[in-house]
């Protein structure tokens, strides 16, 4: 099958999509991506990257077509409003004109935003081809939960509404959303669920030690967060559950990774008197997360408390899972519900800092054997429900359906 696969954000950028071509190139099918010149999340364009060139790449057999957007700065206000925009105007545009040939299908990745759905729907009338999107983030929940204004969430609301009724399938990334998606007024057929898996290589490395220890500098009891520093991800529940536990607590907070909240978590940590407990380890290769998860006594995920976000499932989960180590949780739903359904640590409510101190106090003080059998049950759990091979298996079966039920010449169902 020949795919076009639209997303904003793709290689070097650290997202699943990556690896999702990677699958599709494996199991034969030809993919086009069509993508936007990679600023994520640091809000400036990586090195060797320019307005306009490289136009053409390639990646792993794919083709890689890039077009030039706004970058998102420190991905607030306006700023980002123009980055999604700039996306939406260079992918219709320039897609129309750079993706030749025909495309069978047309596959979204879509974290936030929404709005990488209009491209995609524009192209497909090209080739009368189904579009079939999979829903990361949930809008306009999300808009919601991160304090955007009215006007901005009957913006986002109208956008999903438009583009989630005219997709021929919806890949939904947590079972939570297939209610809100319904409320849309989306047909329940069109609903499939598909969570994310881990990549390859946090598999590799697991559930044995790295050679090599990365955090070799910090003794005690050393607890990692990795990903995204947003608004979404609650560090003020982080960086109180530390201040409350101290210095003497024995315990290291390790965040690796970047985005529009390390600022003001430099802030903190600072006026607050964490630097001997608290540090900021920077975004580091995708390849070396393994070793600091093995590394880590434990792994921390977390996000704020709104609705939209207790019906999510963090991606790190899955890479926590997959790397065998125990899981501290401050999280609402969903995402709590698979972290306490594989006995893999401590859940939390999200948002409560006295609730996570405590959960990291009392996983500190396990023994070394009880933190290795809740890594044991996390990897089996992981096996058992987010296999790659298995989600690669059903997101191909229900492109070859979905292709197959498509009417051309209507642009709907059988």
């Amino acid at each position: 099958m020949n795919v076009l696969l639209v997303s904003q954000y793709f290689h070097p950028e650290p997202f699943l999509v990556n690896d999702l071509v990677r699958g599709l190139i494996e199991r034969g099918h030809q993919v086009t991506v069509l993508t936007g010149m990679p600023n994520y999340p640091e809000g400036r364009r990586y090195p060797g990257y320019g307005w306009f060139r490289p136009a053409r790449e390639t990646f792993a057999g794919a083709s890689v077509l890039r077009v030039p957007i706004v970058t998102r700065g420190r991905g607030q206000g306006m700023r980002l409003i123009i980055n999604y925009a700039s996306f939406v105007l260079s992918a219709s545009l320039l897609g129309w004109l750079r993706a030749r040939g025909r495309h069978d299908a047309v596959l979204v990745f879509e974290p936030s935003p929404i709005t990488v759905g209009l491209p995609a729907l524009w192209l497909a009338r090209r080739w009368r081809a189904p579009v079939l999107l999979w829903v990361q983030d949930l809008w306009p929940d999300t808009l919601a939960a991160v304090g955007q204004g009215r006007l901005v969430r009957a913006i986002g609301s109208g956008i999903a509404r438009f583009v989630h009724n005219r997709c021929a399938a919806l890949l939904t990334q947590s079972m939570a959303f297939e209610q809100p998606l319904r409320a849309q007024g989306v047909a329940a057929q069109r609903i499939v669920y598909l969570p994310n898996w881990a990549e390859a290589h946090h598999l590799e490395a697991a559930p044995a030690r790295a050679e090599g220890d990365p955090l070799a500098r910090w003794k005690g009891f050393r607890i990692v967060f990795a990903g995204t520093l947003g608004t979404a991800q609650s560090f003020e529940t982080i960086l109180d559950a530390a201040a409350q536990l101290g210095v003497n607590a024995g315990v290291q907070w390790l965040i690796l990774g970047d985005g529009s909240m390390r600022g003001w978590i430099e802030t903190q940590i600072a006026t607050r008197d964490l630097g001997e407990c608290v540090f900021l380890l920077g975004r580091q290769p995708e390849s070396s997360m393994p070793a600091y998860f093995a590394a880590a006594d434990a792994l921390l995920v977390s996000l704020r408390p709104a609705p939209v976000f207790a019906m999510t499932v963090p991606r790190k989960v899955q890479s926590y899972l997959a790397a065998g180590r125990p899981i501290v949780a401050a999280l609402d739903g969903a995402g709590a519900q698979v972290i306490e359904q594989a006995a893999a640590g401590r859940c939390v409510p999200a948002g409560d800092a006295a609730a996570l101190a405590a959960a990291v106090r009392e996983l500190s003080r396990c023994s070394p054997q009880q933190r290795a059998q809740m890594g044991e049950r996390a990897r089996a759990y992981y096996l058992a429900n987010f296999d790659r091979a298995v989600l690669l298996d059903r997101l191909e079966q229900r492109l070859n359906q979905t292709v197959s039920e498509y009417d051309a010449s209507d642009g709907s169902r059988r």
